[in-house]
């Protein structure tokens, strides 16, 4: 059977206990509080599928953290999830293929779920 990790990026740790509880009980969440932690992660579990990423985080914000990651990981599918508007910077990173998409925060389980699914079939 195929892994299903999926790695979410968030400098709150309730959002990161939010998301682990929700999308946890159908895939494996491996979680990170910051862009570096992250990247660690990655290379610790390089089976990772998915990725999401808050943009608003210190040290390193989410597109920052995406632009590093891909120069190792370009097989991964990158996602921003904020509770901001869709601006200039993930408009752009959409437009280059940097991020696969952009969701907005409060979380829509619907939505995680399906982008989820969609990238393990």
């Amino acid at each position: 059977m195929m892994n299903k990790s999926v790695l979410y990026v968030d400098d709150e740790p309730m959002n990161l206990l939010l998301f682990s509880k929700l999308i946890g009980a159908k895939y494996e969440v491996i979680t990170a509080i910051s862009g570096i932690d992250a990247l660690e992660a990655l290379h610790k579990k390089p089976d990772i599928k998915l990725v999401f990423s808050d943009l608003k985080m210190p040290e390193m914000n989410g597109v920052e953290f995406i632009s590093k990651a891909k120069k190792s990981f370009d097989d991964k599918l990158y996602y921003i999830i904020s509770g901001y508007e869709l601006n200039n910077d993930i408009k752009k990173a959409i437009e280059t293929g940097l991020i696969t998409d952009y969701l907005k925060k409060p979380f829509n389980l619907d939505i995680i779920f399906k982008t989820i699914e969609k990238a393990f079939t």
